[in-house]
């Protein structure tokens, strides 16, 4: 990556700290990084997208008053691509229209085994990307989730959102998500 490309994701470093910084989220520690292309497939065991319409910014109503952002896990043998569009519809009953990956989660997990047999470990990346959607149904959702309301919401209230419940790094994930959608 050229000098620029390293001045930019400094600045957005600079900008979205909460995105940025190591985390450790309890089963495996992770960190944040641009990226302009998908992973290579063998890596990525989890997606996310943050989606949005014409309207505004999809965010998940959890039972518990979380908000969550669209993802999971892949499933035996699935696509990077068909992951995203199986995991918008169980959650949100959305269809994927566009998709722009624009980041990694570099992960290291801390369990003695994965998750699920077909997942890689313990290194993994989770895959994120901005995404236009259409709302089109209720959430597929199955048997375990806990979504009970899709919402579509300013990006300010998103972010705010997430910033009540102490999740400044998915405030600063739909932040950098907006500044790459031109609309």
């Amino acid at each position: 990556m050229g000098a620029t490309g390293r001045t930019a994701a400094g600045s957005e470093a600079t900008r979205f700290p909460g995105l940025f910084a190591p985390a450790d989220w309890g089963f495996a520690s992770a960190k944040f990084r641009r990226i302009d292309k998908a992973p290579s497939d063998e890596l990525v065991g989890n997606v996310n997208v943050v989606p949005f319409t014409s309207a505004g910014w999809v965010v998940l109503a959890m039972v518990d008053g979380r908000v969550e952002v669209p993802g999971g896990t892949r499933e035996p043998g699935e696509s990077i691509e068909a992951a995203l569009r199986r995991e918008l519809m169980e959650e949100a009953g959305a269809r994927l229209l566009s998709f722009r990956p624009f980041g990694v989660w570099d992960c290291v997990s801390t369990a003695e085994a994965p998750y699920r047999p077909h997942l890689p470990h313990p290194r993994f990346q989770r895959l994120v990307g901005v995404g236009q959607v259409a709302l089109v149904s209720e959430p597929t959702i199955g048997d375990g989730e806990d979504v009970v309301e899709v919402l579509t919401v300013s990006l300010e209230e998103a972010q705010g959102r997430f910033r009540a419940i102490g999740r400044g790094d998915l405030a600063d994930l739909y932040g950098l998500a907006a500044t790459l959608v031109s609309r």
